[in-house]
């Protein structure tokens, strides 16, 4: 062999090495994992509209796998132990990545140790009461909790969760006091407030959705920034000169040290993704009163820093012993 073709041979050898590594360095070159902290029926609904179809924009599968347990901090803080390298997410809503670490000393992982990719979705949380009840409006509730101090019992779907914790940081702004009586989930709390067993809920939007729609509940306010599609009637909280604010977004996160490039990938198979079926997404999530809220990674990011910001507040100014 001449010395041309000797160096010809060497630059062939070069650039298949060059695309190996190129085709290495891609991402993704597998399926993509996106693990929901809760057993099926509430966040996957919130996520799966848009999971569904990021696969199409990733040119790999998006999928999602359940692992509940410890109100959201098992399926999280798996994720938050996995390789930094996209390939294993976590979906959820501010409870898994900034509640269940500060309220459960069990919980190893912080806020810090995810890099926020997308919020995707609003779910929001409310104040309601049965359709029957005199107080006809958030003032009536807080001129009846003054006048009558703990005589009012409120439920939520557990001790410690965003909406016990909601609850517990507007009554204390308002300056009311109230007697808690936790279910075992969202659904109970609900039936508990149908049944009249207690006065009040501190509830997702989704699991009343029905009850307010068929008239047998009455929502006086919701926790969000903005009042939400499935109803515009409803007051937020701020609407109403209170400072609170917690709107409920769902959305992606990554192990802390995944790079900028992979975090920005999946972004953009989600934004593709909003973009081609917006009208499909948010019909879907209309059926459980949310709606599209896509936020990039910086704007995720501080939506999370907020809300770590509010309830460790609540942790350190309110007495919780429950």
């Amino acid at each position: 062999m001449n010395h041309k073709k000797i160096l010809a041979a060497i630059a062939v050898m070069a650039s298949l090495l060059g695309s190996a590594t190129q085709a290495e360095d891609k991402f993704p070159i597998k399926t993509v994992q996106v693990v929901i902290p809760f057993a099926p029926g509430d966040t996957d609904n919130m996520l799966r509209p848009f999971i569904d179809k990021m696969g199409e924009f990733l040119g790999q599968p998006a999928i999602m796998i359940y692992k509940a347990g410890a109100g959201g901090g098992v399926g999280a803080g798996q994720v938050a132990a996995s390789k930094p390298d996209g390939y294993t997410l976590v979906g959820t809503s501010q409870g898994s990545l900034v509640v269940v670490p500060l309220f459960n000393k069990d919980i190893k992982y912080t806020t810090e140790s995810f890099a926020p990719i997308a919020s995707l979705s609003e779910g929001g949380f409310m104040l309601l009461v049965a359709s029957s009840s005199p107080w006809k409006n958030l003032q009536d509730l807080v001129d009846y909790s003054k006048k009558f101090p703990s005589k009012i019992n409120y439920t939520t779907s557990g001790a410690m969760g965003v909406t016990h914790l909601l609850a517990e940081i507007f009554a204390n702004e308002a300056g009311v006091k109230w007697t808690h009586i936790p279910e075992k989930g969202s659904g109970p709390a609900i039936t508990a407030l149908l049944g009249g067993h207690v006065e009040m809920a501190s509830s997702a939007v989704a699991p009343a959705l029905a009850h307010i729609r068929a008239g047998t509940l009455r929502p006086l306010a919701t926790f969000g920034t903005t009042r939400l599609k499935a109803f515009p009637d409803i007051p937020t909280f701020q609407e109403l000169g209170y400072k609170i604010a917690s709107p409920g977004y769902y959305g992606i996160s990554a192990p802390k040290g995944t790079p900028k490039e992979v975090v920005d990938a999946i972004y953009s198979a989600a934004e593709k993704a909003t973009e081609k079926y917006k009208t499909q997404i948010a019909e879907n999530l209309g059926g459980f009163g949310a709606e599209i809220k896509l936020l990039g990674p910086k704007e995720y990011s501080e939506y999370l820093d907020s809300q770590n910001k509010l309830f460790s507040a609540a942790k350190k100014d309110l007495d919780l012993t429950q």
